[in-house]
């Protein structure tokens, strides 16, 4: 069972900016997708971002412009720059990743959660 740990989140006035980051707790063998996800009070889980193992990047229409998703892939880590921060964008951010663990078994984990929260 692959874990990923992630960190970054915290509390900001509007217009702020947070870096969250999210890595495997251990050594992984290959990391595909990676993406970022948040889930705000009474809403479901939305997808912010994501990124293919080729760099290929996905975003949200309301975080266009003001987000941005990479990877180090020697380090299978993810981050999440988040410029221009809105209070509508106050949530629990969750990284996902997909990939073939140690033991050569494919694997699809998700962190534990990290709050960010935009004050107005």
């Amino acid at each position: 069972q692959v874990q990923l740990v992630a960190s970054g989140g915290g509390l900001v006035q509007a217009g702020g900016s947070l870096r969250l980051s999210c890595a495997p707790s251990g050594v992984v063998l290959r990391i595909n997708d990676m993406g970022w996800y948040r889930q705000a009070p009474g809403n479901q889980r939305e997808l912010v971002a994501s990124i293919s193992s080729g760099g290929n990047t996905n975003y949200a229409d309301s975080v266009k412009g003001r987000f941005t998703i990479s990877r180090d892939s020697v380090k299978f880590t993810v981050y999440l720059q988040m410029n221009s921060l809105k209070p509508e964008d106050t949530g629990v951010y969750y990284c996902n990743a997909n990939g073939v663990s140690m033991q050569a078994r494919p694997f699809d984990s998700w962190g534990q959660g990290t709050q960010v929260t935009v004050s107005s």
